[in-house]
């Protein structure tokens, strides 16, 4: 995939990203995360006192990878580090956003107003390298 190409599987439909982050004795933690594509950077939320949140606090270094799970099978992943922000009235349109992506129009804000508060972090991954694969059945 090119890099168009590779955004607009990102952007696509609501799949799942698997972001990986190193806690702080070196061992990995991969989790999904719901997201969105915001110009060449992903944004997600995370609570701010979980594994995640404390990794991503501690180390910026990600790598995040979107796949279709069935044929013909593709992927991309994207590295980079992230930025995080507990603004909370700064975060809530991303994470209407998210919510608008995953649960639907009608659940959107609800999903974002539930998900906007203190505690809570908007990340920002700004992407140092994209890999995209299609159809890996061809």
């Amino acid at each position: 995939m090119n890099e168009a190409e590779a955004y607009a599987f990102l952007s696509e439909g609501q799949r799942t990203g698997k972001v990986a982050t190193v806690r702080a004795d070196g061992r990995p933690h991969v989790v999904p995360i719901w997201f969105v594509v915001d110009g060449t950077d992903l944004l997600f939320m995370t609570g701010a006192d979980t594994v995640k949140g404390k990794s991503l606090a501690r180390d910026p270094r990600v790598a995040l990878t979107v796949d279709l799970e069935e044929p013909p099978y593709a992927f991309v992943t994207v590295e980079g580090t992230v930025t995080l922000s507990d603004d909370t009235a700064a975060m809530l349109p991303h994470s209407i956003a998210i919510g608008v992506r995953y649960m639907g129009a009608e659940r959107g804000e609800e999903f974002g107003r539930r998900n906007a508060v203190p505690g809570e972090l908007l990340v920002r991954l700004t992407p140092a390298k994209v890999i995209g694969v299609g159809d890996l059945t061809g």
